[in-house]
């Protein structure tokens, strides 16, 4: 009965205790009874931070009491989260950047960490099935000695062995020293022998400090005194990478005729200045030239009513200096800030149409019509004058395949590209000059037209969702910034369900659209090259949304790999896809704040490009001037360490004005040309 009591009482006072917020006094080491309240727990976090403020800062207080952080305090801390994520996914992106580069590691284009530790797994001789398994073909015996031992314990057993250099070797059996007659420090150590390399599976990649070898039963510890890219390192082809490109794959380039050579009335301006023209591009040995085939100049009149006289004596030029001639199928409009006065817009009976039924354009949200290309909506509607779009598209393609069969028979003309969108290139007209937009904006969806629309009404309603068929609501404008918007933001509206649902309508009929003419082209250009250019949107590319590349119509958030499906449709089509460089570096990146990534983006487009088994080809956004980005596009039309040995089929320059070429670059581009054809160190 008293011992009941006097739990009662002790029950009682730690309640009070606790009641008041007051910590218990400490137990005594004679105490032994199991009941004794527990001291609380100091605040942490938000409770923290805002009982020390609660003198200075409006709170707010919960049904229980608690206080939370104010609302603009909660947005600056958000924003701090934001920008520490932005600064690690920076440093992860040059590192992975680096091993693709220099270590030869085949990282996918959406590599995390599990593929970085998987490649130098099986870079040191384990077997990494997709499950994550782990596992050697071939174990040692228990009586032998561990194959691997991390370096500390090896450091400490070791004493007498020499420390290795700053610089921390990923991988036992990368090419840059694997089998490289020139490696005589490495390979005198090892007999001259290849050795089965091994790393620690208890390593991260931060504490590769040296490599442990097995062989025969013994491990030893080998220091690397020479830089890894050093000439003692590398083997005799990257040798030839270290020094140059002289030696590499010839890689024919081409150079784009100017714009203007012919008038609006199929007529050559100038057959002397285009005689001197390809003299001079003769003498820097150029393999062939681009023509466009302006669409709005040879049907400019009347439907079906084709004019390719000046087209004719411009190629007849070409042929007497024996050059090779590609030529572009330009469904678009030419004119601008950069077309030096020059204006070519779409056929003239076009036009009329699009006064009494302006669907035929992409519209914005606004409903701004942009008169730059056709629509895709009218693909298969009959509105053409009793056309659809890609008939009309096939005729026009079969007229210059019919009037230049003997060019075709006789090999001049070497490929044909076709324009699928504005600039000629494959995309949405989403950053349109004439609507306002500027660099950097993410630009603006281009689906507001009512066949689009219509489009998008059925597709929504076969998902059974028809609430669905429209487009964003808060995706911003123009020269918005993703932030900006509810739709691009971070873990915005793009990926939710209705997001995905409509991006990925959004592309389909991108993707539809260079499927239905490129169906078309095959019939039009049997046996001869198709050509199809992709366009370099490489701001905000480090951000979750890739904004810009959406409203393009290229879903490739950071999530996804938005190029795989059209690449298989380009695949099937046996089309070269024509990529455009944009030529500019990392520092740039840095200073335009549009979290650009040009370099990202020409690696992941590539590689997809070539994992799907498509021909690459190049061509740079812009006249270069300097030796600098010259060599920048050699290296990124011949990739050092490919493991595929993978390089550009060809590259169309787009050279600087002649005045330029005289004054500042002619020895440049001279320089440039002989690197592509593998001539001269670079």
């Amino acid at each position: 009965m008293n011992t009941n009591t006097t739990m009662n009482h002790r029950f009682t006072a730690a309640a009070e205790d606790l009641d008041v917020h007051e910590s218990p006094a400490p137990p005594t080491t004679t105490s032994t009874h199991p009941f004794q309240p527990q001291p609380q727990r100091r605040p942490r976090g938000f409770a923290a931070t805002n009982s020390n403020n609660n003198n200075n800062t409006t709170t707010t207080t919960s049904s229980g009491g608690t206080p939370t952080k104010s609302r603009k305090e909660r947005e600056k801390e958000k924003e701090r989260t934001k920008l520490r994520e932005r600064h690690r996914r920076a440093i992860t992106s040059r590192m992975l950047a680096g091993l693709r580069q220099y270590g030869n590691f085949p990282l996918p284009a959406r590599a995390d960490m599990n593929d970085v530790i998987a490649a130098l797994a099986r870079e040191s001789g384990w077997t990494v099935d997709h499950d994550g398994t782990t596992y050697r073909h071939s174990s040692p015996s228990p009586m032998q000695p561990p194959p691997v031992a991390h370096f500390n314990s090896i450091q400490q057993n070791n004493s007498n062995v020499p420390n290795v250099g700053a610089h921390p070797v990923l991988s036992g059996e990368s090419p840059l020293f694997s089998g490289s007659p020139k490696n005589c420090s490495m390979r005198s150590a090892l007999d001259c022998q290849p050795s089965a390399l091994r790393l620690d599976e208890n390593l991260s990649p931060a504490s590769l400090d040296s490599v442990v070898a097995d062989r025969d039963g013994k491990v030893d510890k080998y220091s690397i005194t020479s830089a890894i890219n050093s000439s003692e390192c590398l083997d005799p082809d990257q040798f030839v990478h270290a020094n140059g490109i002289s030696g590499t794959s010839y890689i024919p380039v081409y150079v784009r005729l100017a714009t203007g050579l012919i008038n609006n009335f199929c007529q050559l301006m100038d057959p002397e200045g285009v005689k001197e023209e390809l003299q001079h591009l003769k003498s820097l040995r150029v393999d062939g030239v681009v023509v466009d085939c302006w669409w709005g100049i040879v049907e400019a009149w009347s439907p079906k009513k084709y004019e390719w006289a000046g087209y004719r004596e411009l190629f007849n030029i070409i042929r007497e200096f024996g050059m090779k001639l590609q030529v572009v199928m330009a469904f678009h409009e030419y004119g601008g800030n950069d077309s030096g006065g020059i204006f070519i817009s779409l056929p003239q009976w076009v036009l009329e149409i699009g006064k009494s039924n302006q669907d035929i354009f992409f519209t914005d949200r606004e409903g701004r019509r942009n008169t730059e290309c056709l629509s895709w909506g009218i693909d298969k509607e009959r509105v053409l004058r009793g056309r659809t779009g890609i008939e009309m598209y096939f005729d026009f393609m079969r007229s210059f395949r019919t009037e230049f069969d003997d060019l075709f028979t006789e090999g001049l003309i070497s490929g044909v590209e076709i324009g699928l969108g504005v600039c000629g290139e494959l995309k949405y007209p989403s950053f349109s000059e004439r609507m306002g937009w500027k660099y950097p904006g993410i630009g603006e969806f281009q689906c507001y037209d009512k066949y689009l629309l219509q489009n998008l009404e059925k597709t929504a309603k076969l998902r059974g969702n028809p609430f669905w068929a429209r487009g964003p609501e808060n995706a911003g404008h123009y020269n918005s910034k993703p932030h900006e918007t509810g739709f691009f933001c971070e873990r915005g509206d793009y990926d939710s369900y209705y997001g995905r649902f409509f991006m990925n309508w959004y592309t389909q009929i991108l993707i539809d659209h260079a499927d239905n003419v490129l169906s078309l082209a095959s019939l039009a250009f049997e046996e001869t090259q198709l050509l199809v250019k992709i366009p370099s949107v490489y701001w905000w590319y480090k951000t979750t949304s890739h904004a810009a590349e959406l409203t393009a119509g290229y879903y490739n958030p950071s999530n996804q790999d938005g190029y795989s499906r059209l690449f298989e449709v380009l695949k099937k089509h046996q089309v070269t896809m024509k990529f455009v460089i944009s030529g500019l570096h990392a520092p740039y990146q840095e200073i335009d704040g549009a979290f650009s990534d040009p370099e990202g983006l020409n690696w992941q487009v590539l590689n997809s490009a070539w994992d799907q088994g498509l021909s690459v080809a190049g061509q740079n956004l812009q006249p270069c001037y300097d030796r600098e980005r010259l060599v920048r596009l050699v290296e990124t039309a011949k990739p050092r360490n490919h493991p595929d040995s993978r390089h550009f089929s060809f590259f169309v320059f787009q050279q600087p004005s002649p005045l330029i070429q005289r004054t500042i670059c002619l020895s440049e581009i001279d320089h440039f040309i002989k690197s592509m054809h593998g001539e001269v160190s670079s």
